[in-house]
């Protein structure tokens, strides 16, 4: 019988926000509606310039805060580029009552994904974001999008073995990649430029990292300037890959016309920010260095070509 699949990402940190002010702090600041944050719901986020252009994205979620009921924040975001997302936290903290932590070594972030991940959660019923309490830390359903299945932000020490007792089987990362490429879901820095890439151009509107009634943060304006003026012109996009696999940062062309760049790549599949008037049925073909690109428009995922 099949079961469902664990890969550890060691490539993901969490870190920690706690006191009276988390939310009120984080919510002038992120993407999302950080109210909606609870002990039963996670969801998806992104931190911006003041330009609107991508910093960091990240997964948040509450854990319980014991008897002073001040709020406690978990943050999955990448493990590399932590300290400068702390850096970035406390410039903006001002005299806001958070503490703000770095839990890499005592937590560790796993991606469940395979048939059976909600029922082996106990999520079975819950919309994508669910989350409850498991194996001494918390899981929740993927808050992106469904066919990710979940996430699990555990204990590190034993937290392979752990998963397994529960009825989770090893797997690679490549194993996830292979799945997270394929749907279209852009994985922090490896497909989003610092500082230059737009959140509407990373699907970050359709896989629920927007919400578009909360107010005011850094970069909002631009952000909807984009939606509202329809000024995408490129989106990042998964693509079969026929022949050697390309490097993060090739060039993509469509004829002898630069069409984008590859981003990342996982079992002959991979992300790519292509220009949208560069596709089409009477386009020329993708090529990447010798390899051939064939663009696979996920269901999710809602643009034209121009």
């Amino acid at each position: 019988m099949s079961q469902p699949s664990y890969t550890i990402l060691e490539h993901r940190a969490v870190l920690t926000l706690a006191g009276p002010d988390v939310r009120s702090f984080l919510q002038g600041i992120v993407s999302n509606d950080v109210e909606r944050v609870s002990t039963d719901r996670a969801l998806w986020s992104a931190f911006l310039t003041p330009q609107g252009k991508f910093l960091h994205e990240f997964f948040l979620v509450e854990r319980p805060s014991g008897e002073d009921g001040d709020t406690l924040l978990w943050l999955d975001c990448e493990a590399e580029r932590r300290a400068d997302l702390l850096r970035r936290l406390k410039m903006y903290k001002l005299r806001a009552k958070v503490e703000l932590g770095d839990a890499a070594e005592d937590l560790v972030v796993a991606a469940l994904f395979g048939p059976g991940v909600r029922q082996t959660l106990g999520l079975d019923n819950g919309d994508p974001g669910r989350a409850a309490d498991f194996l001494g830390g918390v899981a929740f359903l993927d808050p992106r999008l469904s066919d990710l299945g979940g996430r699990a932000l555990l204990p590190r020490d034993g937290a392979a073995q752990a998963l397994q007792d529960a009825g989770f089987a090893a797997a690679g990362l490549a194993a996830y990649d292979g799945l997270r490429i394929g749907l279209g879901v852009p994985d922090g820095s490896r497909d989003l430029e610092v500082e230059k890439s737009l959140l509407m151009e990373s699907g970050f509107d359709e896989l629920n990292g927007l919400d578009w009634d909360k107010g005011c943060y850094m970069g909002q304006e631009l952000t909807a300037r984009t939606r509202y003026r329809g000024l995408v012109k490129k989106r990042l996009l998964p693509v079969e890959i026929d022949g050697p696999v390309p490097g993060p940062g090739t060039l993509v062309r469509a004829g002898e016309r630069e069409a984008g760049v590859l981003r990342s790549t996982a079992n002959g599949r991979g992300l790519a920010l292509l220009r949208l008037a560069q596709l089409g049925e009477d386009a020329p073909p993708l090529t990447a260095g010798e390899a051939r690109l064939t663009v696979v428009k996920p269901d999710w995922l809602q643009f034209e070509s121009r």
